[in-house]
C-alpha cells in the first residue's frame, strides 16, 4: 500500500505568471524560486516555496492547454492539490483497483523532475487531485 506523505502544492491557474507576482510577491512577500515549462502539458509553471511544500502558478502556453481551459471556464484560482507519495507506480495501481477514477493510469513527467498522475474529480468529490512523487 502507498503512503501519502504531505501536500507537495496548491496548483493556481493565472493568466500570467509575472503579473501574478505582483500579489503573491509584493502583497505576501514571497519569492518565485523557478519557472519552467512542461511542453507535453502545454503549460508554463512558477513554483513558490512555502515551508515544506509549494504554491505551482499555472500559466498555459497555448488557449487548447488544460490550463487555459480551465480559465476560460473557471476563471483563475485553485486549479489543483498536489500530494506527495512514497510511491506512484504502487499508488496507481493500488487506486485503480479500488475503482478510484484515474485520469492517469501510468505516471507521467512534470515539472521539476517530478513524476506526476491526476484522479478524476468525479472521484474525489470535484478536487482534481494530482499525486507527485520526486526522485
Amino acid at each position: 500500500m502507498f503512503k501519502v506523505e504531505r501536500i507537495d502544492h496548491l496548483g493556481v491557474a493565472v493568466t500570467n505568471i509575472d503579473e501574478a507576482m505582483s500579489f503573491w510577491g509584493d502583497a505576501l512577500g514571497m519569492k518565485l524560486d523557478f519557472k519552467e515549462t512542461v511542453e507535453e502539458q502545454k503549460t508554463t509553471t512558477g513554483f513558490i516555496p512555502c515551508e515544506n511544500s509549494w504554491v505551482e502558478l499555472l500559466e498555459s502556453t497555448t488557449p487548447d492547454g488544460p490550463v487555459g481551459k480551465y480559465i476560460e471556464k473557471n476563471g483563475e484560482g485553485i486549479q489543483h492539490v498536489a500530494f506527495k507519495v512514497d510511491n506512484i507506480d504502487q499508488a496507481l495501481a493500488d487506486l485503480d483497483a479500488a475503482g478510484v477514477r484515474l485520469i492517469d493510469k501510468v505516471a507521467r513527467k512534470g515539472a521539476g523532475g517530478a513524476r506526476i498522475a491526476f484522479l478524476h474529480p468525479k472521484a474525489t468529490r470535484g478536487i482534481l487531485l494530482e499525486l507527485c512523487e520526486h526522485k
